[in-house]
């Protein structure tokens, strides 16, 4: 079932990657927030699946991090981790210039690549 669970959980990431590139694209850049946040959580549900965990809230993606950052503390999963979650406010504020959504994205893309070696 966990391998159900992760390949699923890999699936809508990659999903939420190619719709938030198409919203980039178009300028539409507090739904791209969603989907980049999206993506995040996704990523970090697989790599949880993968080890036997179901997360189900922020908080428990969040707590998952702190795990995974004090495995990699090179790879700065905590400081992602907040920027996507400022990505996720971002989309009912609306209120993130186009070139900091835009570096955030980048963010998330590299984040969802390190996760990606951990599956």
């Amino acid at each position: 079932m966990a391998r159900i669970r992760q390949a699923e959980y890999e699936r809508l990431n990659s999903k939420y990657l190619r719709e938030a590139e198409k919203l980039l694209a178009k300028k539409d850049y507090a739904q791209a927030s969603e989907k980049l946040w999206g993506a995040c959580a996704e990523i970090i549900k697989a790599v949880a699946a993968k080890r036997g965990l179901r997360l189900g809230t922020h908080k428990s993606l969040g707590e998952f991090i702190v795990k995974l950052q004090k495995e990699r503390p090179e790879w700065g999963l905590i400081d992602a981790f907040s920027i996507a979650n400022n990505l996720h406010m971002n989309f009912y504020e609306d209120w993130m210039p186009t070139e900091i959504v835009e570096r955030n994205a980048q963010t998330i893309r590299d984040f969802v690549e390190k996760l990606k070696g951990l599956l």
